[in-house]
């Protein structure tokens, strides 16, 4: 077959290299107690398009940090009973999803949301700031701060989190039935919200960005989305007398290690030509997932459409029916 980069078998065994903090996991318990301390101040609009036996809303609440959060949400009329719900994710500087995707998860009884990343392209506050430069992306944002609760995407691992809990408190929502999907940062997001709401009963991700930030240095392959690494190592650190540290700090938000924190049941689509998120990053993340899993492999695919992939992902929600 193809190869972009390791051997398939080789890949089935791969950990990751990137390294874990010390205090990774009392990180992420603070964090998650810091989430839930927050009153989300939930607030649901009309918006402005509708669909005939589907109400669609615009969804408010408030992250950690103060920052307002958006969410589209579709879903069935109220009529008393309870209902499954999904939480989808959007690609990197992307918006939450139209209601056209999200209208055949409502008619086939779901609640569902797609949130606005914060800080990216659509209606989500950011009103997180860090010390310390950013160059380009939001990977780097916070790294060189001294408190790494800076972390950009601490604060957006903990919105995908919290917009999850928003679903599963609502009385027509069952919340042992409640899913996450999405694709490259929508995948990582997918990954992240399972480990750190470990209610959520299904995860689809495709192929994740923010995994193993190591071994995307060590392939060369610190470009498009990761572009970033390069020009802060480039900046800041040229010589990478900080090369471990730095690494080290960006391990608090490597879903790799967040992954063994996932109890739900994990379906993942990677295509292993994949030049965006190295088909090894994916696996370092999916080999550590302890829950049932499953990937679905394409050869010949890369960064890009997987044919029929959403299809199965909506087959596979609908164990959640």
């Amino acid at each position: 077959m193809p190869m972009l980069d390791m051997p398939l078998e080789q890949l089935k065994g791969y950990r990751g290299m990137n390294p874990k903090p010390a205090d990774f996991d009392a990180f992420w318990d603070a964090s998650v107690a810091e989430m839930k301390a927050v009153d989300p101040r939930v607030e649901l609009r009309p918006a402005d398009f509708q669909a005939p036996q589907v109400r669609c809303l615009d969804l408010y609440f408030t992250g950690v940090g103060g920052a307002r959060i958006h969410a589209r949400l579709a879903c069935p009329p109220e009529d008393g009973a309870l209902h499954p719900a999904v939480a989808h994710f959007h690609g990197y500087t992307g918006s939450a999803a139209d209601f056209l995707y999200l209208l055949p998860y409502a008619y086939a009884g779901f609640y569902i949301a797609s949130i606005d990343v914060r800080g990216q392209g659509g209606e989500s506050q950011d009103m997180g700031s860090a010390d310390g430069p950013t160059v380009y992306g939001h990977i780097v944002n916070g790294l060189l701060a001294d408190d790494p609760r800076q972390l950009f995407f601490r604060r957006v691992f903990l919105d995908v989190a919290q917009l999850a809990g928003i679903l599963m408190d609502m009385p027509q929502v069952d919340a042992a039935r409640v899913g996450c999907m999405g694709g490259s940062q929508g995948g990582a997001l997918t990954l992240a919200c399972a480990a750190l709401e470990p209610r959520i009963a299904l995860a689809a991700p495709y192929y994740p960005w923010l995994c193993d930030y190591q071994r995307v240095w060590d392939m060369d392959m610190a470009i498009n989305a990761y572009v970033g690494l390069k020009d802060f190592f480039r900046h800041f650190d040229p010589t990478h007398a900080r090369e471990k540290e730095i690494f080290t700090r960006l391990g608090y938000i490597d879903v790799q290690h967040l992954a063994p924190r996932i109890r739900a049941k994990v379906m993942m689509g990677t295509g292993l030509m994949d030049n965006v998120c190295p088909p090894s990053t994916q696996f370092a993340a999916y080999n550590k997932i302890t829950s049932e899993k499953q990937m679905v492999l394409y050869p010949d695919f890369g960064h890009e459409y997987l044919p029929r992939f959403e299809e199965s992902t909506f087959t596979f929600m609908m164990q959640l029916r």
